[in-house]
C-alpha cells in the first residue's frame, strides 16, 4: 500500500492521496465531538462545559503528539523519496524511542500538575471536579495517542493515506458506542467519555504500531539500520520541535482565550466549547489536506522534483477550498441545529453564544484553508521558521485582539478575533511560498538525506584518490 507520490499527474495524485487523509482526520475529530455530544446530551451543559474546558489543555499534549507525526511524517517521506530505506527505518525507530520517553515525562507532570493547570485558566467552580476528573484520564492514555500519531505519520510518508483511514474509521466509531454504553448504560458520568476514549485509542495505537512494524520489513536495506541515531534524531528535531512549538504556542494562546470566555460564566464556555468543536472538524480537515501536502512536497524534494511542487499547489488549494466552502455553508444554514446538537437542555444562553461564533468565523474558512495548503509546502521544504512566523503571527493577533476587543464588545469581540488574524496570517504564509518558489524549493541537501557510514567512507576514499 505504499505509494510514490513522486510519479504520475501531481493534482491526481495529490487528490487520491489526501482525500483518505481528510477522511481520516474527519473520525479523530469523531473523537473529541463524541465525548463532548455525549456529555451534552446526555449528561447536561455543565458536562459539555466541562469536557471543553479540559479539551483546551489537552490540546497542548496534542501538539506534542502532532509535532512527532509531522516531524516523523516529512522525514521519512524524504528519505522515502530519496529510496534511503536503512536510513528510513533507523528515523522511524529513532522517533519512537525519543518521543515515547519524553511522552513518559510529560505525562507524569500533567497528571501532577492537572489540578494547577485548571485554576490557571479560572475553570468554574462548578465544573471544576468534572474537569479535573476528564482530565486525569485522558492524560493516562496520552502515550496512546502519541504512539498513534507517529504510526499514522508513517503511513503517510509512504504514500499510504488509506490504511489510517480504515484505522480510525473503525476506533473513532467504536469509540461513539463505547461513550454512549459507558454514560447512558452505566451511568459513569464525564469519566465514562474519557475511559471510553482511554481505551479506543489504546487498541487504535497498538493495531497501528503492529502493521508500521511488518510494513517496514517489507522494505528492502542495504544494510542493518540500527535502532537508534542521534544524527536521526537532529534530522527529527528540524522538523518536529518547531512543529511542536508552534502547536504549543497556539495551544497556550487557546487557554488564554479560554480564559477570557471563562470569565464570561458557564453558558458562555458551554456555547463555546460545542461551536469550537465544530469549527475544529473544519480546520483539522483542511490541516489533512496541508498535511498530505508537506509529505507530497517531501517526497518530491527528495526526489529533486521541485516542478512537481508546484504544480501541486494548485490542486492542493481547490481540494482544501472545496472542503471549507462546504463547512461554511453547513454553519451558516444550519449553525443552530449543529450547535444544539450539543445543548439539548434547553439552556438559550449556551446556544446563543455558539451559532454567534460560527456565524463570525466560518465565512473566513476559505482564507485559512489557503494558508494551510501554503505552510504544508513550507513544512515538507524544511522552511520552518517562515512557517512558524506566520502561524505565530495569527496566534499573537487573536490572543492580542480578544482582550482588546473583550472589553468593549463581549463574547462577539473574542470571536472577531479569529478572522483577524486568519487575514494576516494568510498573506504571511502566500508571500513566504512565493519566496521560495523563486529558489525553486532549493533544500540543503543535509537536510534532505544524511549520509550513511559506507557512503561516507566512500566519499573519504575518493577524497584520498584524488
Amino acid at each position: 500500500m505504499n505509494k510514490d507520490l513522486t510519479v504520475g499527474k501531481p493534482a491526481s495524485v495529490l487528490w487520491q492521496y489526501s482525500l483518505p487523509l481528510f477522511g481520516s482526520i474527519l473520525f479523530q475529530q469523531l473523537y473529541n465531538i463524541a465525548d463532548s455530544f455525549v456529555a451534552g446530551r446526555w449528561i447536561g451543559t455543565s458536562a459539555l462545559a466541562a469536557v471543553g474546558n479540559s479539551y483546551e489543555i489537552t490540546l497542548i499534549y496534542i501538539a506534542f503528539a502532532f509535532g512527532c507525526n509531522i516531524g516523523t511524517s516529512v522525514v521519512v517521506a524524504r528519505h522515502f523519496g530519496s529510496k534511503n530505506y536503512s536510513r528510513l527505518k533507523t528515523t522511524v525507530t529513532t522517533s519512537l524511542i525519543a518521543s515515547v520517553v519524553i511522552g513518559l515525562l510529560m505525562m507524569g507532570m500533567g497528571l501532577i500538575g492537572a489540578d494547577f493547570l485548571l485554576r490557571l485558566i479560572q475553570t468554574p467552580a462548578e465544573i471544576f471536579g468534572d474537569s479535573l476528573e476528564y482530565l486525569l484520564i485522558y492524560l493516562g492514555g496520552f502515550l496512546f495517542l502519541l504512539v498513534y500519531n507517529i504510526a499514522t505519520g508513517i503511513f503517510s510518508a509512504l504514500g499510504d493515506s488509506r490504511t489510517p483511514f480504515y484505522f480510525l474509521a473503525v476506533s473513532s466509531v467504536t469509540n461513539v458506542f463505547v461513550d454512549i454504553l459507558f454514560v447512558a448504560q452505566f451511568q459513569m458520568g464525564v469519566a465514562g467519555v474519557a475511559w471510553a476514549t482511554f481505551l479506543c485509542q489504546g487498541i487504535a495505537a497498538a493495531l497501528a504500531l503492529g502493521v508500521v512494524i511488518k510494513r517496514l520489513k517489507s522494505l528492502p536495506e542495504s544494510e542493518k539500520a540500527p535502532w537508534f541515531s542521534a544524527d536521526c534524531l537532529k534530522e527529527l528535531s528540524l522538523i518536529a520541535i518547531p512543529s511542536i512549538l508552534q502547536q504549543g504556542f497556539i495551544s497556550v494562546g487557546n487557554i488564554m482565550i479560554q480564559s477570557m470566555i471563562n470569565g464570561f460564566g458557564m453558558a458562555a464556555v458551554g456555547g463555546y466549547s460545542a461551536a469550537v468543536k465544530l469549527n475544529n472538524m473544519t480546520i483539522t480537515s483542511v490541516t489533512a489536506i496541508g498535511n498530505g501536502m508537506s509529505n507530497y512536497t517531501a517526497q518530491n524534494a527528495g526526489a529533486g522534483l521541485p516542478e512537481r511542487i508546484e504544480a501541486g499547489l494548485s490542486a492542493g488549494i481547490k481540494l482544501a477550498v472545496g472542503i471549507a466552502f462546504v463547512f461554511t455553508g453547513l454553519y451558516l444554514l444550519a449553525g443552530p441545529v449543529f450547535v444544539g446538537l450539543f445543548i439539548t437542555d434547553g439552556n438559550q444562553a449556551a446556544l446563543s453564544a455558539g451559532v454567534l461564533f460560527l456565524r463570525i468565523v466560518s465565512p473566513f474558512y476559505l482564507v485559512i484553508a489557503v494558508k494551510l495548503i501554503a505552510d504544508g509546502i513550507l513544512r515538507g521544504v524544511n522552511r520552518m521558521k517562515l512557517f512558524m512566523s506566520a502561524t505565530l503571527t495569527d496566534l499573537v493577533i487573536r490572543v492580542v485582539c480578544a482582550a482588546i476587543f473583550s472589553r468593549g464588545l463581549g463574547l462577539t469581540g473574542i470571536w472577531l478575533s479569529w478572522p483577524i488574524g486568519w487575514i494576516i496570517a494568510a498573506s504571511l504564509s502566500l508571500f513566504f511560498y512565493h519566496a521560495v518558489k523563486q529558489q525553486r524549493f532549493d533544500i540543503p541537501p543535509t537536510d534532505i538525506r544524511l549520509e550513511t557510514a559506507e557512503e561516507a567512507a566512500q566519499a573519504q576514499w575518493v577524497q584520498r584518490e584524488a
